[in-house]
């Protein structure tokens, strides 16, 4: 996902939830609304890196630590924040490291003039490195933890993965959008179209079973604490194969990659079975997560917090960018999956 350089800002498409804006979330009402839960800030709040929702960390009149998580509006409904809340909470009582919403009066969902929010106690640590083969190895173990629980019952609100979700809509938003550069739509289109045709023709459900998913497992939503990994941010679980927990792990060139999921798949397995039918759907996974990438920052475009922190998406050089880089992931997708055998 490639960064340019500041310039020209485009005309904004209208996204169902796209004429929302934050600016209403005053500090003066974030304060308000974390008191109306007997919760005092002594601090000042501290916005954490969050564009979907809004997330800020404080410390309490008590010297506790706290994280509030203040959630989009219109992006999910009450039934699917509570799901997520529910499956943090029935992980921890598993030992599982996770963020896990405060209950104050019974609930860990709570509203306040209109806005949704949730408090989590913070965790504290430094960022995970993924080149950290004993890192990786006690966050395969955990993984295969949360999966051999998860696999027990299904999500019933939360979304499924699938080609659908993140290729076809991201596809026919962009389309519709009018913010690819009229000189780039057509090569830009074409080639997202050559990918979604091979990943949809790779994405054979027979080959494995939806489980319930972290969702958006990747290094910046694991941090690491004295005890080990501690793992945040569940605002994208859903059903899927359980690769997608596992796939966002892998960096480097083919032989690095090997090596990190040998070391990852072998702590996984010490708690749960792994499908490798499932390694081949880690390159339709990247390419629909770009394609993905591509349409959230469209949809959001009329929030101000994006144009401000993403303005290169504005640029004909991110596009003929991302051209370039979508016809790299059209050849990644004839190559032989990564395999582990004779190990598996």
């Amino acid at each position: 996902m490639n960064r340019e350089e500041p310039s020209k800002i485009i005309t904004t498409a209208v996204d169902e939830d796209s004429a929302f804006h934050y600016q209403a979330l005053t500090p003066d009402l974030i304060l308000t609304a974390i008191e109306t839960l007997g919760i005092y800030p002594e601090t000042g709040l501290l916005a954490l890196n969050s564009y979907e929702n809004r997330v800020y960390q404080f410390r309490c009149d008590r010297g506790q630590r706290y994280v509030v998580k203040f959630y989009r509006p219109e992006r999910w409904t009450d039934q699917q924040i509570q799901e997520e809340h529910d499956f943090s909470a029935a992980l921890t009582e598993q030992e599982v490291p996770i963020a896990t919403p405060v209950i104050i009066d019974g609930r860990s969902l709570h509203e306040f003039q209109g806005f949704r929010f949730a408090l989590f106690p913070s965790i504290g640590g430094r960022a995970f490195e993924v080149d950290n083969l004993d890192q990786l190895e006690s966050v395969g173990r955990f993984i295969g933890r949360i999966h051999q629980f998860s696999k027990q019952a299904d999500f019933v609100s939360r979304d499924t993965l699938s080609p659908q979700l993140l290729g076809d809509e991201s596809l026919k938003w962009l389309k519709e959008s009018g913010h690819i550069p009229s000189g780039l739509a057509l090569p830009y289109f074409t080639v997202v179209e050559q990918i979604l045709e091979k990943a949809s023709a790779m994405w054979q459900p027979k080959h494995y079973k939806n489980i319930r998913l972290h969702g958006d497992l990747h290094p910046s939503n694991i941090l690491w604490t004295p005890q080990g990994p501690g793992f945040v941010d569940l605002d994208d679980a859903k059903m899927g194969p359980a690769v997608q927990d596992i796939w966002m792990m892998l960096a480097g060139d083919r032989p690095q990659q090997i090596l990190q999921l040998e070391v990852l798949l072998e702590a996984y397995e010490e708690f749960c079975e792994f499908d490798t039918r499932e390694l081949q759907l880690i390159e339709p996974l990247r390419a629909m997560r770009m394609l993905h990438y591509n349409a959230w920052l469209s949809r959001r475009w009329a929030d101000p917090a994006f144009p401000m922190n993403f303005p290169w998406f504005a640029e004909d050089k991110y596009w003929e960018q991302q051209i370039l880089a979508f016809k790299e992931q059209l050849a990644a997708l004839d190559e032989p999956p990564l395999s582990l055998i004779p190990q598996y």
